[in-house]
């Protein structure tokens, strides 16, 4: 009874004389099998640290040579590494008035008009500084109220 050792575990096992012949008795299972068939590596998550198969188009594909298990762990890196002063369109993180607004006024609604629609409801400056965020300086105003406050000058 000719014994063959497995090419992944070195397990030990029959291998029958005509699969020898023909060079098939190479795995002691289809589990053994199937682990020499993988071509790809096991990289870790930049994030969490956690082990992750990639194939080899997706390790040559990777632009930055980092990878993610998940979508989550994605963004959570991106959001550290390019939001507040690192983003491209960040302005210097003064726009807090609208939170300034919503936690000294619970009702939404235009002061010109009575639009109640929060969807079209935003903060509005009455000085026109939007440095300036004192809650006696910030009423709310509907897209279009606010339209016509700023192009022509109409009281609020």
């Amino acid at each position: 009874m000719p014994q063959v050792k497995c090419k992944i575990c070195n397990k030990e096992f029959y291998g029958k004389p005509s699969h020898i012949k023909v060079g098939w008795a190479k795995y002691c299972s289809k589990k053994c099998q199937y682990k020499s068939q993988m071509k790809g590596r096991y990289v870790k998550c930049e994030e969490c640290e956690k082990e992750v198969w990639r194939m080899p188009r997706e390790l040559r594909n990777s632009k930055s040579n980092k990878f993610f298990c998940s979508k989550s762990c994605q963004t959570i890196w991106r959001n550290r590494l390019f939001s507040g002063p690192k983003h491209s369109n960040w302005k210097g993180g003064v726009f807090i008035y609208r939170r300034v607004l919503l936690e000294h006024d619970d009702s939404q609604i235009c002061a010109r008009c009575g639009e109640k629609d929060k969807r079209i409801i935003v903060a509005h400056h009455k000085d026109k500084n939007r440095k300036n965020n004192n809650v006696e300086n910030l009423v709310w105003l509907c897209f279009n109220c606010h339209y016509l406050v700023h192009k022509h000058n109409e009281s609020i």
